[in-house]
């Protein structure tokens, strides 16, 4: 099945999901790796690969919006209780809105860079341009620590979606998980 139904995703929403969560997990990971090492040579190299997987990230997530409105979203089960449905329109929200604010901050600070040329290609070798350039260093540590801040924030989100997930899968024994996993 390609578009989505009322009680099924199509299967391009449910690649969008799973490529979206392997590189914000990917990210996520490099992105607190790389900020822990110790400074080296290549140090760039993971700051470039990083902003290249995150431009990506974001042409996903726009790609991932567009199909969502395109396409109707799968009913929640039907004894979902009031809280629990605004629980989740909450956290999808959240997700999405994270998911951008953190890429825009992320692709902020690529120009930043001193080589800002080694932070504007994609992992395709499209030319991504700047978006800021030269800031003081105040703006700087702004855009710097939101970015850092807010991916903690959006992986706390994403620890709470897939808790949310089993909570439906193994508690409330319903096909919540299993229709993004594209079994029944």
């Amino acid at each position: 099945m390609i578009r989505n139904n009322t009680v099924a995703w199509g299967w391009p929403a449910k690649l969008l999901h799973w490529l979206g969560a392997a590189l914000i997990l990917i990210l996520l990971v490099h992105g607190w790796w790389m900020t822990h090492m110790s400074p080296r040579p290549d140090r760039l190299a993971n700051y470039a690969w990083h902003a290249a997987v995150g431009y990506d990230l974001l042409a996903l997530i726009v790609l991932r919006l567009l199909w969502r409105w395109f396409n109707p979203v799968p009913a929640q089960p039907a004894d979902s209780k009031p809280w629990e449905k605004l629980a989740a329109h909450a956290g999808h929200f959240g997700l999405y809105v994270l998911m951008f604010v953190v890429s825009l901050t992320g692709w902020a600070l690529a120009g930043t860079f001193r080589v800002p040329m080694k932070m504007n290609m994609d992992l395709l070798g499209i030319a991504v341009p700047a978006i800021v350039t030269g800031v003081a260093r105040p703006v700087l540590k702004l855009i710097e620590d939101a970015h850092k801040i807010l991916a903690y924030v959006l992986a706390a989100l994403v620890l709470v979606h897939f808790a949310g997930a089993l909570r439906h899968h193994f508690l409330k024994r319903n096909d919540v998980l299993t229709r993004m996993l594209g079994g029944a």
